[in-house]
């Protein structure tokens, strides 16, 4: 004979709750026709579990059902981490008499010998969400990982499931993710408050998981590029950008602030990049009445800075509390901001105005030498213009570039020959200057010294408007 009971199960499953005491019930059948058997159960970790009932007697061919119980409380489940799974030993010995007391079933079983056989050995598991979450936040600890989330997840229902997508895509391991999704996880039914799955997924920053929830079927909302660009993953707002094209670039938080804003506030010109040429607004307000100018000069952020400055035109916009991006600058300590936020307003004004002394002041408090104001003209073009000689002298000295042109196609020079400076344009050309440029019409022609001889006044009207703007 091989064996006088069987279980009704080959592996006994303990649902785990945190903090609680556990059970779960399973069933023994005597084998024998004729003749009662007596069980006596016992586990690989005692001091762990325990039985209702260790000792007992099933009658001939009856069943009987034992209810195994997780002895103390605990926060996570008691997993193994280096040995295989706890497991019962069933032991049976035939009961001719079909009757004995409790001490007498102790005595039969202490007594070894071959009357007592060993029918059984049923492994432990736990399982459940609980059992998975915490599987998911211990991941790295755990030996046989695989063994105990795939037993874990297989008790679980489609809405344990679903809810455990948010912890791990949290921990940013896409298999675990795909495990959840595979057995019935649900990746658009909303568990929390903490907005799309997509959105969870990017602020864990694995873009495999947000390749899977994408490939899933996973809905995205525009809330996604806010996260997206607070993190700089220019790589991930790519991908949402092209599998969602519904993604609104410029979509709103509730403080006013698109992924422009917080790209700004963050320092990630890269970012500020991507999301102006995705068609991002550079010039929106907030509820403040901070633009992403004002953000980035805030904080600091040099580059975002003069980007901003290149892309949009809201160098003097002021806050709600009357507050430009330079006022934000100098409140908060960054220096290295203000040529770009001011300074460089007050250079092309002294180059205008032969402020030389304000010229170099300017220069030495970091303004741009070849900054250009809303016609392309730099303060090299506006030294060039007035005749400012000194003026010119200094800018040259600071690397003013000879050949930059205004939006019209004008060069220094030509503004200078314009004007009637024959020294200026002599000046210009002797540090490189080159002899042709474009006129307005958008022809090139000779700039010719001759006509300085007799010192007419050239002057074109073009660059008059400009002067007076």
């Amino acid at each position: 004979m091989d064996r006088l009971v069987k279980a009704d199960v080959k592996e006994v499953e303990l649902s785990f709750k945190r903090d609680q005491k556990c059970s779960t019930t399973f069933r023994l059948s005597n084998l024998m026709h004729t003749m009662s058997v007596a069980v006596n159960l016992t586990t690989t970790n005692p001091s762990l579990f325990s039985f209702t009932q260790p000792f007992s007697i099933i009658p001939p061919l009856s069943s009987s059902s034992y209810t195994l119980l997780l002895s103390h409380p605990s926060d996570h489940p008691p997993l193994p981490t280096t040995a295989p799974n706890d497991v019962i030993n069933v032991k049976a010995s035939m009961l001719p008499t079909g009757k004995a007391g409790l001490d007498d079933l102790r005595r039969l079983f202490a007594r070894p010998g071959p009357h007592v056989f060993r029918d059984a050995t049923i492994p432990i598991s736990f399982v459940g969400p609980q059992v998975v979450e915490f599987l998911i936040s211990q991941r790295t600890k755990i030996s046989g990982f695989d063994v105990f989330f795939d037993k874990a997840v297989s008790a679980c229902s489609g809405s344990e499931l679903t809810a455990l997508l948010s912890p791990a895509i949290a921990s940013g391991n896409a298999s675990l993710v795909s495990s959840l999704i595979d057995a019935g996880g649900d990746v658009n039914r909303k568990v929390s408050d903490s907005g799309c799955l997509i959105s969870l997924a990017v602020r864990s920053g694995s873009i495999e998981v947000v390749k899977i929830l994408v490939a899933s079927g996973c809905k995205v909302d525009s809330s996604v590029l806010h996260d997206a660009a607070a993190m700089n993953r220019v790589d991930l707002i790519e991908i949402l950008c092209k599998n969602f094209p519904e993604l609104d670039v410029n979509w709103v938080d509730s403080e006013g602030r698109t992924p422009i804003h917080v790209a700004a506030a963050n320092g990630h010109v890269e970012m500020l990049k991507f999301l102006v040429s995705a068609g991002g607004d550079g010039e929106v307000w907030d509820q403040k009445g901070l633009t992403p100018l004002h953000w980035a000069a805030e904080k600091g952020h040099l580059e975002p800075t003069k980007f901003l400055l290149e892309c949009s035109d809201v160098k003097y916009v002021v806050t709600k509390n009357g507050k430009t991006a330079f006022d934000l600058a100098a409140e908060n300590g960054h220096l290295s901001l203000l040529g770009h936020l001011r300074f460089d307003d007050v250079l092309l004004r002294a180059a205008r105005l032969d402020d030389v002394h304000g010229l170099k002041s300017c220069l030495a408090e970091g303004a741009e030498v070849n900054v250009r104001d809303q016609n392309g003209w730099t303060p090299l073009h506006r030294a060039a213009f007035k005749g400012r000689i000194e003026c010119v002298k200094v800018l040259l000295n600071h690397g003013a570039q000879l050949d930059v042109v205004d939006n019209a196609g004008y060069m220094p020079l030509h503004c200078a020959v314009e004007a009637g400076h024959v020294q200026v344009a002599l000046l210009l050309v002797a540090h490189g200057a080159r002899a042709n440029v474009k006129s307005l019409e958008g022809i090139v022609s000779p700039v010719s010294l001759d006509r300085f001889k007799n010192h007419p006044a050239l002057v074109h009207p073009v660059c008059h408007e400009k002067e007076r703007a």
